[in-house]
């Protein structure tokens, strides 16, 4: 089970409908009974933890943290930035909803083990594929 938490104020969430959406799209990734945390947090808690973990002081869209290799059950964390997200959405001409669709996907590979900065390429055909097969 993936668990959806709103930890910001400017943009209502439906936790219960992007729970619903990272289940179908872990099963889509092999990661049926897997589990993990989605958090949608503000411009200002993701460039503090993008500062932190990477050393870059700046606000990013979306952030993974795998979880420990021996609970092969739980993938991880992923932290979204609502406000980046919703900048992107309409630079990209998607809804809010598509990005965030995106981002979630983009973040369950991340904690999958698909690295897009080292891996030819593997990991954003396979994204592109998924996207298809969910529907984003």
């Amino acid at each position: 089970m993936i668990e959806a938490v709103n930890r910001q104020r400017k943009t209502k969430i439906d936790t219960q409908a992007w729970e619903t959406f990272a289940a179908r799209a872990s099963a889509a990734i092999g990661h049926e009974e897997s589990s993990g945390t989605i958090a949608f947090v503000s411009d200002k808690a993701i460039r503090q933890l993008n500062r932190q973990f990477r050393g870059v002081d700046k606000a990013t869209d979306v952030l993974s943290f795998p979880a420990d290799e021996k609970d092969e059950s739980n993938l991880g964390d992923i932290a979204i930035s609502v406000e980046t997200a919703a900048v992107q959405a309409k630079e990209n001409g998607l809804t809010f909803e598509g990005e965030v669709a995106q981002l979630i996907l983009h973040g369950l590979l991340h904690l999958s083990g698909y690295d897009h900065e080292t891996d030819n390429g593997e990991m954003n055909r396979l994204e592109l594929r998924l996207r298809k097969k969910l529907g984003i």
